[in-house]
């Protein structure tokens, strides 16, 4: 099995942030996006993993081949998608790259999911992932009969499901997907001006080939700040230990990196604190702190707080009397 990881969008919802980061090396309980993805399809046995990648491409490539470079018969491959044309247009990059009628992993490089991997993967069946969302209109969409897709709709005006695919697809068919993606470029099918791989999976869906769909529950979104912050919660509360530092309060859960300084503070809950920052008299919650940066004299909560950046408030002081009320 070879699994494809498309991460060459620019992370336009995650500005300022990817002006200078990609979207999937930040860090979101304790390590980056990205390594998540990777660490489920090891776990696997899954060591052919080929990353379509565009807009601060070499962050990607130089962190992957540092951190998991010397992984005995691992084959990672990175394939440049120089214009993006959709999603349908970056999978297909990857076809030189998959032996004929093998089996394909399809993982969204923004998405974070906590499943039996090993149940998708030995699954005779094409398997596609979905969720039920409030609002489909995001997603591409999922219509069923049974336990398999009848119809895909690529992010819907007005929806006729709340099934949406969470980026997760295992196709067996790796023949049938590259000539479906052909026929999109063919006949120039696009939906909202891009090649999609919902409208693919469409064409192989009436061409009667079978894809199960299978929901989970731990799926996380980190395509955007409120997301990305919600992801945290969701698995610092699965994940994160118990953390303590002298002259300071902790409320869990957290996760801050041992190279971290953390003086007379309140950390917590729900904070990450990435490598060699540096916090003094603050106060942080729901609020992710990349590598090397610096907070001092400030209260933050609900943010995002960028890899060096310097965050500097004013030290107030009160003097007040009884049955006073302050508001700041």
């Amino acid at each position: 099995m070879v699994a494809i990881i498309p991460v060459a969008g620019i992370g336009s919802r995650l500005r300022p942030h990817t002006f200078s980061i990609h979207k999937v090396l930040i860090t979101v309980a304790g390590k980056p996006v990205i390594d998540y993805i990777i660490d489920e399809l090891l776990s696997v046995g899954i060591k052919k993993i080929v990353f379509i990648t565009g807009h601060l491409g070499e962050q990607i490539q130089n962190h992957v081949t540092e951190k998991y470079g010397n992984i005995k018969g691992r084959r990672f491959s990175f394939v440049e998608q120089k214009e993006q044309k959709g999603l349908a247009h970056a999978i297909y990059m990857a076809k030189e790259l998959v032996p004929d009628k093998e089996d394909v992993l399809i993982v969204l490089g923004d998405t974070v999911f906590k499943m039996n991997l090993q149940e998708i993967v030995s699954n005779p069946a094409s398997v596609l992932c979905v969720k039920k969302v409030k609002d489909p209109r995001r997603f591409g969409v999922v219509v069923k009969r049974g336990k398999f897709a009848k119809q895909l709709i690529e992010k819907p005006d007005n929806p006729i499901s709340n099934l949406a695919l969470v980026g997760l697809y295992k196709i067996t068919n790796s023949t049938l997907l590259w000539e479906a993606t052909e026929e999109l470029f063919d006949k120039k099918l696009k939906t909202k001006n891009e090649f999609q791989l919902t409208d693919a999976l469409q064409i192989m869906l009436d061409k009667n080939e079978k894809m199960e769909i299978m929901e989970i529950e731990n799926w996380f979104d980190c395509g955007k700040p409120e997301t990305l912050l919600s992801t945290n919660r969701e698995l610092l509360s699965l994940y994160a230990k118990k953390k303590k530092i002298e002259g300071n309060l902790i409320i869990p859960p957290v996760y801050i990196d041992k190279t971290a300084k953390v003086k007379q503070s309140i950390i917590g809950p729900f904070v990450t604190i990435g490598k060699n920052v540096e916090i003094d008299n603050s106060i942080i919650a729901d609020a992710i702190v990349e590598n090397n940066a610096s907070v001092k004299n400030i209260n933050l909560k609900t943010s995002l707080i960028g890899a060096r950046a310097l965050v500097v408030g004013k030290p107030n002081r009160l003097n007040i009397s009884d049955s006073t009320e302050v508001e700041f």
